[in-house]
């Protein structure tokens, strides 16, 4: 294929962002960043250039709004120290924020010569490849004839093609999902275009950017999520970038349980990722936990995020089926973490997730429920977190546990299992069943990637030794759907 002709591109070292855009922004061309109040574009636009200072370039950022006093604060946030930029003599501010003194505007005469001598000026002073203009729409709203407004935007583009730099230009627009920017000209007179959205919905908030134009290279499609962290920036998920190439292996790993192995014909798929469906106390905790400290007795390192309960109170319950996790932990064997769903929102606490997985190195991890993260998020927001983790978590050839509550007592589909169990390999279901006066517990293996399994539906007992499986039950149906007989 020849690439001769192909349009080189910048990297933002943005994470996530040159997945989705497949290399960066478009070399030497402008881009215009759009969306709505508070959906990021500032940060977007500055952290291009933060970025490219640690990857040893310079940039300008050219202010309309907020004077440089309010950016550097608002920055510093992130732990990006502006002013030491500046004096390092890799950024450079050009103030043009109301209030300044210097390019006077006329309507019908107005244009950007001063401002493009001080941008030329400021480039030449830090050797800058990388410009941040925030925000046209500031200047615009003055005018009101839109060919004044093509003109100008027209001229501006041009001018900082001719400078020989990579250019971001933030504007607003008045809704997530209508006309690209205030003007309707915007779109028009840039060879890039990326929108950015915060969208309300179900009482939830969710963050997105969508690269709507790209001229002459190509960029992944549709909206993706991403979030806000105080360490990192802009973090975006790049769900369409991920890939069906992890490894798999034919390498047994336990499940803690030496007749629930049986059942799986000697255990999991070491890089497979299991879901245990039940109701609330059907046992799924317990047997996450019987599956981390299995991994443990085999010389495993297990990672467990629990998402209902406490860290104190997962160590009681563990001591009580006879499982040392605080010792585990000090040995360093086992990390436990105890987060409240609501604490974050779910972008922050994926990342996380992934943060501690690159940190800990587990060998297997479990996930203590999905089902409370779910009501933290909407239902598209939902899949796309499943997505992503299960995808990590293979990628990573790292054995998975996630346990999922079931919709009613007797069992039952939920939203969750509907999400997740077509990229599961494994999924185990635990039921209560009434039988002759009493409530019992049902034990089925539904399903198993790659691998047969016993398909009869086993009674289990729990003790203070933790889960006894014991024979088949043969006088109950309706198991799986529910309704017992």
């Amino acid at each position: 294929m020849n690439t001769n002709n192909q349009i080189a591109k910048l990297p933002t070292y943005i994470e996530g962002f040159d997945e989705i855009s497949k290399g960066g922004l478009p070399d030497g061309r402008t881009t215009i960043v759009t969306g709505t109040a508070g959906s990021a574009k500032t940060l977007f636009a500055a952290q291009f250039l933060v970025e490219s200072i640690k990857n040893g370039a310079s940039g300008v950022f050219v202010t309309f709004e907020e004077p440089p006093v309010d950016i550097r604060r608002n920055i510093k946030s992130f732990g990006w120290d502006i002013t030491e930029y500046e004096k390092q003599g890799h950024w450079a501010f050009v103030d043009a924020s109301p209030g300044v003194q210097g390019d006077q505007m006329e309507i019908g005469d107005f244009d950007f010569s001063a401002l493009q001598a001080r941008i030329k000026a400021a480039i030449k002073k830090t050797g800058a490849k990388r410009v941040s203009i925030d925000s046209l729409g500031a200047v615009f709203s003055q005018f009101e004839n839109s060919h004044v407004i093509r003109r100008e935007l027209f001229a501006l583009t041009r001018n900082i093609k001719e400078m020989g730099v990579t250019a971001v230009m933030t504007m607003e627009r008045t809704e997530d999902y209508g006309s690209i920017g205030r003007f309707g000209v915007e779109e028009f007179v840039a060879d890039n275009v990326i929108i950015f959205r915060n969208i309300l919905a179900a009482e939830k908030r969710r963050r997105t950017i969508e690269i709507l134009k790209y001229r002459g290279t190509n960029h992944q499609k549709g909206e993706y999520p991403f979030t806000i962290n105080s360490e990192r920036g802009m973090v975006i998920i790049p769900l369409s970038a991920i890939e069906l190439t992890q490894k798999s292996s034919n390498i047994r790993v336990t499940s803690g349980n030496s007749e629930m192995d049986k059942m799986c014909d000697g255990g999991y798929f070491r890089d497979s990722i299991v879901l245990l469906s039940g109701a609330t106390g059907t046992g799924k905790t317990l047997m996450a936990t019987e599956f981390l400290a299995g991994g443990v007795r085999e010389g495993e390192k297990a990672l467990f995020f629990a998402f209902e309960e406490s860290r104190e109170q997962i160590f009681r319950n563990a001591k009580g089926w006879g499982y040392d996790f605080e010792q585990m932990e000090k040995e360093g064997n086992l990390k436990v973490a105890g987060i409240y769903p609501e604490s974050e929102a779910l972008e922050d606490h994926l990342l996380k997730i992934k943060d501690e997985i690159k940190r800990f190195k587990p060998n297997r991890i479990a996930i203590d429920s999905l089902s409370a993260l779910e009501r933290i998020s909407t239902d598209k927001g939902f899949r796309e977190f499943i997505i992503a983790l299960t995808s990590y978590v293979k990628q990573e050839e790292i054995t998975g546990l996630f346990t999922s509550t079931a919709s009613s007592l007797a069992g039952g589909p939920s939203i969750t299992e509907t999400h997740i169990s077509t990229i599961t390999d494994s999924i185990i279901l635990l039921r209560y069943i009434e039988t002759h006066g009493e409530i019992r517990r049902g034990l089925t293996v539904l399903k198993m990637r790659g691998s047969k399994h016993e398909k009869n539906i086993r009674e289990f007992i729990i003790d203070s030794d933790g889960m006894h499986i014991g024979q088949s039950l043969r006088d109950v149906a309706g198991v799986i759907s529910g309704y017992t007989m």
